[in-house]
């Protein structure tokens, strides 16, 4: 813990810049100089706020892959959305997490400990100079403080869903202090006063359009409280933003029309993306693309090597994702059917590239062919999916891949191509959008307000997904599958909406990290994963076979505490997580 909060021991001395690899934060090596002078004026504190900011994709301080906002493998793999993909020898360290099998000496927990903190220590170090600033204009102190604020609520978010019990540091701890944080209280006050004063002190737009604004706030706020279920606080919120939220650009929140153009570079920042990582890409670094998703990228050359990237296959989808986009009546079968007998999708596990092979003719939610990549549809512009050319070991991860944030053929050019893979992609990924905050909203009125509006709610983000203009296209202008979709009819029960709401999530939201927290604050973790993991093993055994991968409750909805960081604070500062 002492790396975490490294950054404090220099405080109007060193901002973000490179730093060695020290246990000990007091053998950090002054490698640039910026006066107080410097620091305490408007540009000095913007320029700390961008370094914040720049926390967002994990990067700094060590967090490495996996430490930042994207999830994909803490809230998508471990949520039954995907597996690890690629095959068994690469990135092992994976493998143990999807499994529920990770120790506390697994580096990818510390990694993901490590890019959060890296992010509460760049917003300390910003307050705890702002504080001070006495000639920056108040008005402007006050809103880069929101700012800070607002972000290190999303750090600490991040913490608390994964960690659970994480110790709370903020800008008013010295360094004596701070290397000697427990972790032995809850920090969900703090995260909602961290949010809260961002709602209360920032604008509704900006001039730039990646800085989080007041909606975005409310937004963060009402979610936190849907994971504590104070849905009467959340509800009230909810009502609020969905009337009268806008964007930082101005725009009033809204379900974009198109569901696959919205993940495109030139739909970013649209009426439905309340707070995204602005990436960029093109320049000489891979700092500032979309990194997290780089190794996510279809891998085999059967179509040209562009498409394939020849890199590296990571974050396939299951076999029950696809499956759940099974209709009936254009409705989903709620009650699991979609896994057993004809309701089973067709799949091309097994065969060749070259083998013949005629896709699922049977009823399919539209949104299956924007989300994942099937052999013999449409993806994205670069023509059909070949199949097992573009899957690095279809024995080992099955035979789909990622489409949603998968580059398009025409936004190729913007990748950074200074990287060791074309997969660093300059388009923004979004981390809440108004999809997301409609299905929450329902939630809320499912357990405490109307089941009418919950419907409502729930049937427009289908209505969206139903429109034929938005269908995924043949060549020749038809319907790609058999596209089957309703909204729902009125007359829902209690129960009956309970798990329509959740299915919807899991349908509209997957593959952007968020299915294993739902599960977890639910409460239904245990019930949903191992039939999962069960599943998935009857299809690739090696990965969730042998022994049979298995979520333990009170254990798994948490992960362990990195031994590292335990081992940093010394003796009876830290304590573990249970079942560690």
């Amino acid at each position: 813990m002492k790396k975490i909060f490294r950054t404090f021991a220099v405080i109007g001395i060193i901002v973000f810049g490179p730093i060695a690899c020290k246990d000990e934060f007091l053998e950090v090596p002054v490698t640039g100089q910026i006066t107080d002078a410097q620091l305490n004026t408007q540009a000095g504190l913007e320029g700390m706020l961008i370094g914040v900011y720049s926390q967002l994709d994990g990067s700094g301080g060590g967090g490495e892959w996996h430490g930042g906002s994207v999830n994909w493998l803490w809230g998508s793999i471990r949520g039954g959305d995907a597996n690890k993909g690629s095959n068994s020898g690469d990135f092992t360290s994976m493998t143990p997490i999807e499994r529920f099998e990770a120790q506390t000496n697994n580096g990818e927990l510390n990694n993901k400990w490590m890019g959060s903190f890296e992010g509460v220590a760049r917003a300390n170090a910003l307050l705890a100079v702002a504080s001070k600033a006495d000639a920056v204009p108040a008005d402007a102190k006050t809103r880069i403080s929101a700012e800070a604020r607002f972000l290190r609520g999303h750090f600490y978010f991040e913490l608390r869903k994964d960690f659970k019990m994480v110790p709370w540091v903020d800008e008013t701890k010295n360094i004596a202090e701070t290397v000697k944080v427990p972790n032995n209280t809850d920090i969900w006050p703090n995260i909602e006063a961290d949010f809260q004063y961002a709602v209360d002190n920032l604008p509704e737009t900006h001039t730039e359009v990646g800085r989080a604004n007041k909606w975005a706030a409310m937004s963060y706020l009402a979610k936190a409280y849907m994971f504590q279920k104070k849905f009467v606080e959340a509800k009230a919120l909810f009502d609020n933003i969905i009337a009268n939220g806008k964007t930082t650009n101005g725009k009033k929140y809204a379900l974009f029309p198109d569901f696959d153009a919205m993940f495109t570079l030139q739909n970013e920042n649209s009426e439905e993306s309340i707070f995204a990582y602005q990436a960029t890409g093109g320049g000489s670094s891979t700092n500032n693309s979309l990194h997290e998703l780089a190794m996510a990228q279809p891998y085999g050359t059967a179509a040209g090597s562009e498409a394939g990237s020849d890199c590296c296959g990571f974050f396939q989808p299951s076999f029950d994702l696809a499956a759940s986009y099974r209709t009936a009546n254009g409705l989903p079968l709620l009650d699991g059917s979609y896994r057993t007998g004809a309701n089973e999708l067709k799949t091309d596990q097994g065969l060749a590239s070259s083998d013949a092979f005629t896709p699922d003719q049977g009823p399919l939610d539209p949104r299956i062919d924007h989300t994942i990549g099937r052999r013999g549809l449409p993806f994205e512009d670069w023509g059909n999916h070949p199949g097992k050319g573009w899957i690095r070991d279809q024995n080992y991860a099955g035979p789909y891949t990622q489409e949603k944030y998968a580059l398009d053929k025409n936004e190729y050019a913007t990748r950074d191509a200074s990287g060791w893979t074309p997969g660093y992609q300059a388009t923004n990924f979004m981390i809440i959008r108004f999809a997301d905050v409609l299905l929450m909203a329902a939630e809320a009125e499912v357990e405490i307000g109307d089941l009418e509006k919950a419907r409502t709610y729930v049937n427009l983000v289908r209505a969206r997904a139903a429109n034929p203009d938005t269908f995924e296209k043949k060549a020749d202008g038809t319907n790609a599958a058999n596209y089957v979709i309703s909204e729902y009819p009125a007359g829902w029960t209690k129960d009956y909406a309970r798990d329509a709401v959740r299915f919807e999530r899991k349908l509209e939201l997957s593959l952007e990290g968020h299915r294993f927290y739902d599960l977890v604050r639910w409460g239904i973790a245990e019930q949903v994963l191992n039939p999962y993991l069960v599943y998935e093993a009857s299809k690739i055994p090696s990965q969730f076979g042998g022994p049979q991968a298995v979520f333990s409750s009170n254990q798994d909805e948490y992960l362990a505490i990195p031994q590292r960081q335990i081992d940093l604070q010394g003796k009876d500062v830290l304590t573990q997580n249970p079942g560690f």
